[in-house]
């Protein structure tokens, strides 16, 4: 019934020790299918050399198991909160990779130092706040997404514009229109952190880019005048 669906989410899933953004079982990657109110998502704790399609658990958007014979991954309930509060995304990646996890501990945005950020979004990554102790005695997983949801609603992001997020002290969740570009993004994060980090260290003082130059490669790659690529 899901087979497809699974498939998807597994391939998803294994490009993530690929692209060197996860060691052992870190990390998850789900893809929605929103005609039928499920998504997909990775086993809690199965290494990634033994995932198959058949292991992929099914949920719905509340996070209940609706296909599968293992227990899906302890962020799940994150996943659940992105996916009903941002209706637009289809995929979503959470990772500890090394340099985006980095800003993420040391509770700082990501700045824009420099055009390679710029090409992907218009604006710092985000970094939330560390959690209350009273989200931390709750539904911690569940209360993580909320952490991410009320920062962008804090600081008025658009979550089809910016497409990730530092959770502070925890690590980086990225999302897209489909899985295949959630995990897209969660290697530019990670890159763009690694570029961010190597900026810091050779000039702590260093500014960040003209808001002009901001706009031109921001816009030259996104909205009805992108010119990049082939149309």
């Amino acid at each position: 019934m899901f087979k497809r669906l699974k498939r998807q989410c597994c391939e998803a899933n294994l490009l993530l020790p690929r692209l060197g953004l996860v060691l052992y079982t870190f990390g998850n990657v789900s893809c929605a299918d929103r005609k039928r109110g499920v998504f997909a998502i990775k086993p809690s704790g199965v290494e990634y050399a033994k995932l198959k399609p058949e292991d992929i658990v099914i949920v719905d958007f509340d996070g209940n198991v609706v296909d599968g014979e293992l227990r899906p991954s302890s962020d799940t309930p994150t996943h659940a909160v992105l996916y009903r509060e941002f209706p637009e995304i289809g995929g979503v990646v959470h990772t500890h990779s090394v340099y985006a996890t980095g800003w993420a501990q040391a509770l700082r945005d990501i700045p824009i130092f420099g055009t390679t950020h710029a090409d992907h979004l218009p604006t710092a990554v985000p970094c939330t706040e560390w959690m209350s102790d009273e989200r931390i005695a709750g539904d911690y997983e569940l209360e993580t997404g909320r952490q991410i949801v009320d920062c962008f609603r804090q600081r008025q992001l658009n979550p089809e514009e910016v497409e990730m997020a530092l959770v502070g002290g925890h690590g980086p969740f990225t999302w897209g229109k489909n899985a295949e570009k959630a995990v897209y993004n969660a290697r530019v994060l990670e890159e763009l952190a690694r570029m961010a980090q190597v900026t810091v260290t050779v000039n702590p003082e260093a500014k960040t880019l003209k808001p002009a130059i901001i706009d031109r490669h921001y816009r030259r790659k996104h909205g009805k005048d992108a010119y990049y690529g082939q149309q």
